[in-house]
């Protein structure tokens, strides 16, 4: 006895009257969303046609400052606006004010002021003769305060423009250009002043000239 099948259910073939072509018969099923899709527009959504792994993650929380962190930045916003331009006013005054009161150029090797490094080792450290090339630039001796620390005197004419341009415009609304420094700029600085260091303390001429 021969088993009846329905057309189009278990031979695959179309009912009488379907338009579909010969063949077996494939069900589309409705897309799914991907667990980790997020809604269009969102700033972590792919674009339409994207795969679901090319979804970018969440970026995960800011960490949360510590409480000295945030007292310091309070106390920052509630500060008068011309407070932190005077009190770096007030501390280059007494660096000057230092400077000519011990008067450096004059004082013997083991006198105060004096290098630590210097005075047990002989050898000069990255800021040895700054202080007497600040006392020959305070006097207009130029040649004499490059004689004796090439980069300090090099770098304050920097130094006093970035803190005339940020003075300026916290206190008076000036636009100066603002001076700012790069991390490559810096790592360029402090390796010249490591060569410095090293080229001043070797004891052929002519680097014994930058002896100090």
């Amino acid at each position: 006895m021969s088993s009846v099948t329905e057309p189009g259910v278990a031979t695959g073939e179309p009912p009488a009257g379907d338009s579909a072509p010969a063949g077996p018969r494939t069900w589309a099923s409705a897309p799914t969303a991907h667990p980790t899709s997020a809604p269009a527009g969102h700033p972590t959504s792919a674009p339409a046609g994207s795969p679901a792994w090319a979804v970018a993650p969440a970026a995960p929380p800011a960490p949360e400052q510590d409480r000295f962190t945030r007292s310091l930045q309070r106390r920052w916003r509630e500060s008068p606006v011309w407070l932190a331009p005077v009190a770096v006013l007030a501390c280059m005054g007494g660096a000057v004010g230092y400077t000519l009161a011990v008067h450096p150029t004059d004082v013997a090797a083991g006198a105060a002021p004096t290098c630590l490094l210097k005075y047990t080792t002989g050898f000069l450290c990255p800021g040895c003769g700054g202080t007497r090339a600040a006392w020959y630039l305070l006097h207009g001796d130029l040649p004499a305060a490059a004689r004796h620390h090439a980069l300090f005197v090099f770098a304050v004419p920097f130094l006093l423009y970035m803190y005339v341009a940020w003075a300026g415009q916290r206190l008076f609304g000036w636009r100066l250009p603002q001076l700012r420094l790069s991390p490559t700029a810096l790592g360029v600085f402090i390796a010249l002043w490591g060569v410095f260091t090293v080229l001043r303390n070797l004891p052929w001429a002519p680097f014994t000239s930058l002896y100090v």
